[in-house]
């Protein structure tokens, strides 16, 4: 997080002299003007070294609870396949059960067909008793013969139907168990990523206060400075203004003429930009635009990182999970030498382990990209040369 332009302005107004107005000073103002001029620099050079180090400390904290927000994401998505697997095994065992179900009508009828409960009916005595002499007996016997099959077949088919049955409910209990592992999972990485949001809002008031008293601090000290630096300070204030106007206002006009064509890319990056300024919300964004997140998002309308990717390639007509882990295989990966506009480029703890990826930006062309970085901050265009660049995907689809 860079320190404030204005804050910046003044720094720089403190060490150049100032052009006077009035007669030149004498040697000895001109000696007291400097000796102010060093005090001065070097309360700001201290002042700079403590915003440096509470920004650094913040940024440490933003990693941290964006780890943990796409841990939550990741588990989300596993917990709906989860649940895609258990309706599937469930329609399966339901399936079975029907086929169960008719071989076992099957056997019952052909048991009240064959049997005669009451009378103690035995069909070998009935071969050998019945009339028709010797050809009768054949007849008869190969009439048992073909009902023994047929009561043979329907056994078998009974016991092959409930072991297909039985096979599906217990595929069925595994899906259900990883079901109910999922939404524990899901239900731990939320509260993991809570806490780590928590945290970081309580760092970012923290910090927030510190630096406001830093800045009163640099603040006295400008207004402590010699009056000889008060003219040179202003005229610098106002050249270093129009330098960062024309930095950040031309960053975003030309982002966008880089965005100007046809190709999916372009139309993946003028999707991004259109939010430029856009509050970040944990859990925020989707296909049609920002949206309310979950948790301390929940009041704030706007995109975490993963969900402005998704958006912005939606309107190419690409659809992505609103996870970096999918989002890093959605497609070939792409030398970050050969980067076009639209690729997706994600930062990792380690940058030889992406399952420790926490944060996606959108690359615009000129080493640059739109992200939407962290809880407090805005939809903006920033460089991707930063520690934790892991490697750059093009969704396919």
């Amino acid at each position: 997080m860079a320190v404030s332009s204005g804050i910046a302005l003044a720094v720089a107004g403190l060490y150049v002299p100032a052009v006077q107005a009035k007669p030149a000073p004498s040697a000895r103002d001109v000696r007291e003007s400097r000796r102010e001029v060093d005090e001065r620099a070097k309360d700001v050079g201290r002042t700079k070294a403590l915003l440096a180090q509470a920004n650094s400390g913040l940024e440490r904290l933003a990693v941290a609870a964006a780890v943990a927000v796409e841990r939550y994401n990741g588990e989300v998505v596993r917990l709906q396949q989860a649940g895609q697997a258990y309706a599937d095994t469930q329609a399966r065992l339901t399936q079975a059960n029907g086929r169960l179900a008719a071989a076992q009508a099957e056997m019952a009828t052909f048991a009240a067909e064959a049997y005669q409960a009451d009378t103690g009916y035995n069909p070998w005595s009935a071969a050998v008793a019945g009339n028709g002499g010797p050809q009768g007996f054949m007849d008869r016997a190969g009439m048992m013969e073909m009902l023994a099959r047929k009561r043979t077949g329907a056994v078998q088919k009974v016991e092959a139907a409930r072991n297909v049955a039985d096979v599906f409910r217990r595929q069925s209990q595994v899906a259900l168990n990883e079901q109910n592992a999922a939404t524990r999972r899901a239900q731990d990485a939320r509260s993991i990523a809570v806490s780590a949001v928590e945290r970081q809002r309580a760092a970012v008031g923290r910090i927030g206060a510190e630096k406001r008293r830093l800045e009163q601090r640099l603040g006295a000290a400008e207004q402590r400075a010699a009056r000889l630096q008060r003219a040179r300070a202003a005229a610098l204030a106002r050249a270093e203004a129009r330098r960062v106007r024309l930095a950040y206002g031309g960053s975003g006009r030309s982002a966008i003429a880089l965005a100007r064509g046809t190709g999916r890319g372009s139309v993946v990056v003028r999707a991004a930009l259109k939010w430029l300024g856009t509050p970040y919300s944990w859990g925020g964004g989707n296909s049609r635009g920002p949206s309310y997140g979950i948790a301390h998002g929940s009041n704030i309308f706007g995109f975490d990182c993963s969900g402005l990717a998704l958006y912005a390639w939606s309107k190419a007509g690409v659809r992505l999970d609103h996870w970096t882990g999918t989002q890093w295989t959605s497609g070939p990966h792409v030398p970050l030498s050969n980067l076009r506009a639209g690729d997706l480029v994600f930062f990792a703890n380690n940058t030889s382990n992406p399952d420790t990826i926490h944060h996606v930006g959108i690359y615009i062309g000129q080493g640059r990209m739109v992200e939407a970085p962290y809880t407090g901050a805005r939809v903006r265009i920033s460089t991707i040369h930063r520690h934790g660049l892991i490697g750059a995907t093009r969704p396919a689809g």
